[in-house]
């Protein structure tokens, strides 16, 4: 796989001069079973979260409130992914390496995932990424 099959999902938007509405469901608007969700809030200024790659985990990250990029990387090739409406999600396969950054006042990232926690699913260190992908660091 390559970065190219991470991709945004338009979720159904339900128009009301009340407010809209938008759902997603598992294995409908969401290509996986739901095992988990958390989401990230409160984020400082100029931080950035992820910073990392799983193993097995399939995931769908939403910006629920405010905006923030997604730098996706599968060890040939980069993307950035800008997330700014709730509407729209972001599907990322396993192996690949993911940043988060540039979130906006507010922002709350909504993350759904095909995996229960495991800290053995993570990839933390570049390097490790890269063996597992087959490409040599430069």
């Amino acid at each position: 796989m390559s970065i190219a099959d991470c991709r945004k999902i338009d979720f159904p938007k339900i128009h009301d001069p009340r407010g809209n509405l938008t759902f997603v469901e598992s294995q409908r608007h969401i290509p996986f079973e739901i095992k988990r969700v958390y989401y990230l809030y409160d984020i400082p200024g100029g931080e950035t979260r992820a910073g990392h790659a799983h193993k097995k985990l399939q995931q769908v990250l939403i910006a629920i409130a405010g905006s923030f990029d997604v730098l996706l990387d599968d060890g040939k090739e980069k993307k950035r992914v800008r997330l700014d409406r709730p509407f729209w999600g972001l599907y990322i396969h396993p192996l690949t390496w993911r940043v988060l950054q540039n979130f906006s006042s507010g922002s709350v990232c909504l993350s759904i995932v095909s995996e229960f926690y495991a800290e053995s699913d993570y990839f933390r260190e570049y390097d490790e990424f890269l063996q597992a992908v087959g490409v040599q660091n430069k």
